[in-house]
C-alpha cells in the first residue's frame, strides 16, 4: 500500500518527500494513478457526495412531526390501544415512503447535471500534461498551476514563478501568500507554510508545480469542513420558509396547548384529550414542504438545464427568480465574445508589423491567464516575414492585476535581449520613457502624450479594445522581475473588435419587461463602455467610474449605487463592493463573472452565475453555471425561477387556508360539542389523503402573471392569508357542524364520518381555487394535480361506503346529509373565490 509522507512533509527536501511517495518529477503514470484512487478514494469532501438513498430515507423519519406522531403511537402501544398505533404507524410510513421517492429521485437528478459542470486539474500523467477531474486528483500526483487555478489538494510546492495564492478562507490572511520551493519549521503554521498550497485555495498569479500529499477528507480543508459541518449561507428563500416555521410552531403551539387543557378541564380522557391536540398539530403542518421544494425545484434544475443553464445550488433558484438587477461584464454577454485584432499600429496610429509582431511573441509565450485577447492576436498570426523560430523565451513576468500588464524576455537572432510588454494602455505606458518613431526612439514628453492620449481617446469611442505594446532591450541575468519594467520604449496599439451581439437588445428588452434592471461592471473605460451600451440600447447611461467609488463613503455609494448603469475603469477589488452596496439597497442581486478576481462577487450576491469556459475558482462560487455566456438563456432561467417559488407558494397556501381553518374549528368544536368532532385516527388520515395532490403541485402550471414580475417571501402577507382564508373556513365549518346535528340527530358516528368527508373535500379543491390569481376556471392546472384530485375527491365521496372502513369508526352517510355537504362545500369554494379577488386587490 502507499503510503503518504509522514507529518510536517513541508519540513522536508521536495526531492525526499517525492521519493516517499513513489512518485517523479513527471507526475504518476496513469496506471499508478487509478490504483491510488482506489486505494485512496475521490478526491472529495463528504458533505460533496449527495445524500445517498438511506440517508434520504432516515431523513423522512427524523422530523419533529414525525417523531411526535411516533411519541402519539407508543402512548397507543402502552395501553395497548393496537388499531390507533397501527394506524398512525401506517401514516408515518406512507407519508414518509411518499416523501422520500419525490425528494430522493429529484436530488439525484440534480446531482447528475452538476457533474457536467465538474472543476478540473491538469497534471502531469506519464509526464505529459492533461487535463482530469478534479475528483480524480491522487497523492503522487503533480498538478500545474496557474492563475485562476482552484488548488485541488494539500501538497508541496516544487516549482513557482511569482505564485500568489489566496488562501484567506484558512488562515484569515488579507493579501494573497507568495508560494515558493523549499523547507520550513516542522512546527511551522499554516500561514507560515510558505512552501506548501492547501484545497480549496486559489492561484491569484503567476505559476507553480504542486505535489499532492492528502486528499479529500484528509486536506486541512477537509477536516475543517467536517468539524465545523460547513454549509453555504442561507438564502432568501430559506430564509422565508424558516420564518414560515415559525409562524406555524407558534401557532401550533397554541393550539395544542389550549385544546389539551381545555379537554382535560372538561374530564375528557387524558389519552384521548393528548392524542387529539397531536393530530391537530399534525394537520396544520405541512409536512411534504420539503419533498414538494425539493421536486419543485428538481424539476426547475432539470428544465433549467436542457436550456443550457446547470444549478449548483438548489435552493438558489428561487433568488434567480426574485432577482431585480442583474450585474455583468460586457464581453460575451452584451457583445459577440469573439474578440478580433483589427490592427497593430504605431504611436502615430499607422500599420506598423514592428508591433504585430511583439504583440505576436508576448502572446505566443504567455503561460498564465487563458483570455480572449492573446487568443486573438494568437489566432491573427504573425506578419508576413516575421521569423517567429529565430526566436527563444527566456523569462516570463506573468500578468496580474495590480500591473494589469504583461512581459516576455526573448532572445532575438541578433543576440539581442528584449523585453516585452503588452497591457492596459495607461499602465503600460506608465513605465515608458520614450516612443517609438520608426527606427529612432523619442523622449516621452507632454506633447507625444498629448497626441497618444487623442487617438486613445478616438478609438475607444469607436469601441475599440485598446492595449498597449513596450519593449526595453535588458541585460543577461538568472530572472526577470516586474521590476524590469521600467524605461521602456512605447511601441504601439493593438485594437481589438468585438461587435455587439446579435439579439441582445430584444433580451434586454425582456428582461426589462421581466423587472430585472442590468447594470454593466467593467474595467474597460469609460468611452469603451458607454459606446457598447448605447448599442445594446441602454440609452443616455448614468456612469460611475473605480476612482469616483474610491472617494465616496458607504452610504453615498449605496445610494448612487442603485442609481448607476455602468461601472467603468473598475478595480477587481470593487465588484464585491458594487453588489453588497446594491443589496443594502434593497435589491436581490444576480452577478456574472469568469475571472479570478470574481469569485467575492459571485459569493457576495443573492445568485452568482458563471459560465462553463470560468476559471475554477468562479465556478466555485456561482450558484449557476451557463454552459454559454447567453443572455436570453439567462432570462428562461428567471422564468424557471419564478415559477419554482409560485409552485413552493401554492402549497404554503394551500396549507394556509382549508387546512388551517378546519384545525382550529375542531380545536374550538371540542370545547361545545359532548364528543371530539374527529377522532385522531380520522384527522391523521384526513391529513395524509389531503396531503397526496401535492405532489402534482412541482408540476402544475403557472399563470403569465406570476412570472412576469420578481417575487420575495413576505411572511406578513402570509399571515394575512392564514387568517382570510382560516376565517372562511372556519365560518363554514361552523355551518358544517349545526347542519350535520342537525341532520344526524347528534350521532357521533355520523357527525365524525360527514365532518371527515366536508373537511377532506374542502381541502382537496381548494387548492384549484387558491392556485392561482386568477379567476379559477380561468387558469387550467396542471395534468397531475388535477387528476390526483380528481381521484382523491372521488375516493372521499366513497369511503364511508367501502368496505374495512369501520377501522377508522366511519358509517355510510344518508343521502341527504352527503348532498348538503356537498352544496357547503361549494358555497365554501365560491366565497373563497370572491375572498381571493378582494384579498389580491388590496395586496397589489
Amino acid at each position: 500500500m502507499t503510503v503518504p509522507p509522514a507529518k510536517a512533509y513541508w519540513s522536508r527536501p521536495a526531492a525526499e518527500v517525492v521519493a516517499g511517495l513513489d512518485s517523479a518529477a513527471g507526475g504518476l503514470s496513469e496506471a499508478e494513478a487509478k490504483r491510488r484512487l482506489r486505494e485512496f478514494g475521490p478526491n472529495r469532501l463528504r458533505e460533496s457526495n449527495g445524500q445517498g438513498a438511506w440517508r434520504a430515507l432516515i431523513k423522512q423519519f427524523v422530523s419533529p412531526l414525525v417523531l411526535i406522531l411516533l411519541f402519539a403511537a407508543s402512548v397507543s402501544l402502552a395501553i395497548s390501544e393496537w388499531l390507533d398505533a397501527a394506524i398512525i404507524l401506517a401514516i408515518v410510513i406512507g407519508s414518509g415512503l411518499l416523501g422520500f421517492a419525490q425528494e430522493y429521485s429529484a436530488s439525484r437528478a440534480v446531482q447528475k447535471l452538476r457533474q457536467q459542470v465538474s472543476l478540473k486539474a491538469r497534471v502531469l500523467r506519464d509526464g505529459e500534461p492533461i487535463e482530469i477531474p478534479a475528483e480524480a486528483v491522487v497523492p503522487g500526483d503533480v498538478v500545474l498551476l496557474a492563475a485562476g487555478s482552484l488548488i485541488p489538494a494539500d501538497g508541496l510546492i516544487l516549482a513557482a514563478r511569482d505564485c500568489f495564492v489566496i488562501q484567506a478562507a484558512l488562515t484569515g490572511e488579507t493579501f494573497p501568500a507568495e508560494k515558493l520551493p523549499g523547507v520550513v519549521a516542522p512546527a511551522a503554521s499554516l500561514p507560515e507554510r510558505t512552501n506548501c498550497a492547501f484545497m480549496g485555495t486559489s492561484v491569484r498569479s503567476g505559476t507553480a508545480q504542486l505535489l499532492v500529499i492528502e486528499t479529500g477528507g484528509r486536506t486541512q480543508f477537509g477536516q475543517i469542513a467536517h468539524r465545523l459541518n460547513l454549509r453555504p449561507p442561507e438564502t432568501e428563500f430559506e430564509r422565508g420558509i424558516r420564518r414560515f416555521g415559525y409562524l406555524l410552531t407558534q401557532v401550533m403551539l397554541v393550539l395544542v396547548i389550549v385544546a389539551f387543557a381545555i379537554n382535560v378541564l372538561f374530564h375528557r380522557p387524558v389519552l384521548e384529550a393528548l392524542l387529539f391536540s397531536i393530530a391537530l398539530a399534525v394537520g396544520l403542518s405541512p409536512e411534504l414542504l420539503p419533498a414538494v421544494i425539493t421536486v419543485t425545484l428538481g424539476r426547475g434544475a432539470r428544465a433549467m438545464a436542457a436550456r443550457g443553464v446547470i444549478v449548483r445550488r438548489l435552493n438558489a433558484i428561487e433568488n434567480l427568480g426574485s432577482m431585480d438587477v442583474f450585474c455583468t461584464d460586457k464581453t460575451g454577454t452584451l457583445t459577440e465574445g469573439a474578440v478580433r485584432l483589427e490592427q497593430a499600429v504605431d504611436p502615430a496610429g499607422v500599420d506598423a508589423p514592428r508591433v504585430r509582431s511583439l504583440a505576436y511573441l508576448n502572446a505566443f509565450w504567455e503561460t498564465g491567464i487563458a483570455n480572449p485577447l492573446d487568443q486573438a492576436i494568437v489566432a491573427g498570426g504573425a506578419p508576413t516575414g516575421f521569423a517567429a523560430q529565430d526566436w527563444r523565451k527566456l523569462d516570463e513576468i506573468p500578468y496580474d492585476f495590480q500591473r494589469k500588464r504583461l512581459s516576455v524576455v526573448g532572445l532575438g537572432p541578433a543576440d539581442e535581449r528584449l523585453l516585452i510588454c503588452k497591457g492596459a494602455y495607461a499602465t503600460v505606458l506608465a513605465v515608458c520613457a520614450g516612443v517609438r518613431d520608426g527606427d529612432r526612439e523619442s523622449p516621452l514628453d507632454d506633447t507625444l502624450r498629448a497626441g497618444l492620449e487623442r487617438r486613445f481617446a478616438a478609438w475607444s469611442q469607436q469601441g475599440f479594445r485598446v492595449l498597449g505594446v513596450a519593449s526595453r532591450r535588458v541585460p543577461e541575468q538568472p530572472a526577470y522581475t516586474a521590476d524590469a519594467e521600467q524605461a521602456m520604449t512605447f511601441e504601439g496599439f493593438l485594437l481589438f473588435a468585438d461587435p455587439p451581439k446579435a439579439g441582445v437588445r430584444d433580451t434586454l428588452d425582456r428582461l426589462a419587461a421581466l423587472g430585472v434592471k442590468i447594470k454593466v461592471i467593467t474595467g474597460d473605460n469609460r468611452l469603451v463602455a458607454v459606446y457598447v451600451a448605447e448599442q445594446v440600447g441602454i440609452h443616455a447611461p448614468r456612469v460611475l467610474t473605480g476612482q469616483e467609488i474610491n472617494q465616496l463613503k458607504d452610504e453615498a455609494f449605496w445610494h448612487q449605487a442603485a442609481r448607476t448603469d455602468l461601472f467603468v475603469e473598475v478595480d477587481p477589488g470593487q465588484k464585491e463592493r458594487i453588489i453588497l452596496a446594491l443589496r443594502h439597497a434593497g435589491h436581490v442581486v444576480g452577478y456574472l463573472g469568469d475571472g479570478i478576481n470574481d469569485a467575492p462577487a459571485l459569493y457576495a450576491a443573492d445568485a452568482g452565475i458563471s459560465v462553463d469556459t470560468a476559471v475554477d475558482v468562479a465556478k466555485e462560487a456561482a450558484d449557476f453555471v451557463l454552459l454559454g455566456p447567453d443572455l436570453e438563456v439567462l432570462r428562461q432561467g428567471i422564468e424557471y425561477g419564478r415559477t419554482t417559488f409560485a409552485n413552493t407558494i401554492k402549497y404554503i397556501y394551500m396549507t394556509t387556508s382549508a387546512n388551517f381553518g378546519n384545525m382550529v374549528s375542531m380545536a374550538f368544536a371540542s370545547l361545545f360539542l359532548p364528543f371530539l368532532p374527529l377522532l385522531a385516527k380520522q384527522i391523521l388520515l384526513n391529513n395524509f389523503l389531503a396531503d397526496i395532490p401535492a405532489v402534482g403541485i412541482a408540476t402544475d402550471r403557472v399563470d403569465r402573471a406570476a412570472v412576469a414580475t420578481p417575487h420575495r417571501w413576505n411572511i406578513a402577507s402570509v399571515r394575512r392569508f392564514m387568517l382570510t382564508f382560516g376565517l372562511i373556513s372556519s365560518l363554514f365549518d361552523v355551518l358544517t357542524f349545526a347542519t350535520l346535528l342537525w341532520l344526524t340527530d347528534g350521532s357521533p358516528l355520523h357527525f365524525r364520518t360527514g365532518w371527515f368527508v366536508e373537511s377532506l373535500l374542502t381541502q382537496l379543491l381548494v387548492v384549484l381555487v387558491v392556485r392561482t390569481r386568477l379567476p379559477c376556471y380561468r387558469s387550467r392546472p396542471g395534468n397531475l394535480l388535477l387528476g390526483l384530485t380528481a381521484i382523491l375527491v372521488a375516493v372521499a365521496l366513497a369511503l364511508p361506503y367501502l368496505p374495512g372502513v369501520a377501522v377508522f369508526d366511519f358509517v355510510p352517510l344518508p343521502g341527504r346529509v352527503l348532498a348538503a355537504i356537498l352544496g357547503i362545500v361549494a358555497l365554501y369554494l365560491l366565497a373563497t373565490e370572491m375572498a381571493k379577488r378582494r384579498f389580491y386587490r388590496r395586496s397589489t
